[in-house]
């Protein structure tokens, strides 16, 4: 299917060359809207072309509060890193699928395809896997680690903070996080939305992930702890990272300030 980019500039909308945070909205096909989203750039400049970052954030949250509250030093470590980021929205609860009951839902799709094809035509971006990469926190990690397996061709570096990456272990959060909403009931729940049937997926992808869990966070920290050992044991290239902290914004402004000081030394040395 051919990709059609059209997009909506803000009134205050000022050039790339001359505004480090552009407020954007990005036409999707597949789903008829425009999509919000914040583009977080570096100076740029004549001839150089920059590593993308694409970051997804949590259940409820959006982009202005991404780069308000949950990693508010965004545009210093574009600065520093020289590298573009790129946080759409995800409509409140999309959990960043293509979902199967809802056709105005379909955030695998826009996010891999239609929003990475139109960051690289109107940026000047290193339009290839190996400087591209996918974080996201809580549903977003849950959004990174999915999108990321089902697109190993687009994405080579792979982080999830706290995600929310077991749909078995949700219990009564199934429903209490509106997953039943774009994916249905658990009990139909196809393989391709449960991580831990992609894994084998994983082996020759050719791409290095990141997970990180807080120590107190009770819903998520053991089902972080399978995914790292389900990892381990099919001797897949990871990172597995355990610090203090629960689910809540001062937990994940930390880890996903670390996270992206990773991914430069992923980008910069290919291993980390």
């Amino acid at each position: 299917m051919k990709i059609v980019f059209t997009f909506l500039f803000l009134a205050l909308f000022l050039s790339v060359d001359a505004q480090h945070i552009v407020h954007q909205q990005v036409y999707s096909t597949k789903m008829h809207k425009n999509i919000d989203a914040i583009i977080v750039t570096p100076e740029i400049q004549e001839g150089v072309r920059y590593r993308t970052v694409y970051i997804l954030h949590g259940y409820s949250g959006n982009p202005t509060r991404t780069i308000e509250q949950d990693i508010p030093a965004l545009s210093q470590k574009a600065a520093a890193f020289q590298t573009i980021y790129v946080i759409p929205d995800g409509n409140y609860n999309s959990w960043y699928v293509d979902s199967p009951v809802d056709t105005q839902l379909q955030y695998t799709t826009f996010i891999a395809e239609e929003l990475v094809g139109y960051i690289d035509h109107n940026y000047p971006t290193q339009a290839n896997k190996t400087s591209r990469g996918l974080l996201g926190w809580s549903m977003g990690g849950y959004g990174a680690l999915h999108i990321g397996v089902a697109y190993p061709q687009v994405f080579s570096i792979v982080g999830s903070s706290c995600g929310a990456i077991d749909f078995n272990r949700f219990g009564k959060g199934y429903q209490g996080y509106q997953v039943n909403r774009v994916l249905g009931e658990l009990k139909d729940l196809p393989p391709s939305f449960r991580i831990y049937n992609n894994v084998d997926k994983m082996v020759h992808s050719g791409q290095h992930y990141i997970l990180d869990c807080g120590t107190e966070d009770v819903q998520m920290l053991e089902m972080n702890r399978s995914l790292h050992q389900q990892l381990t044991a099919q001797n897949i290239d990871h990172l597995y990272i355990e610090s203090p902290g629960g689910h809540d914004t001062a937990y994940w402004s930390k880890s996903l300030a670390n996270q992206l000081v990773l991914f430069h030394q992923y980008f910069g040395y290919e291993r980390l």
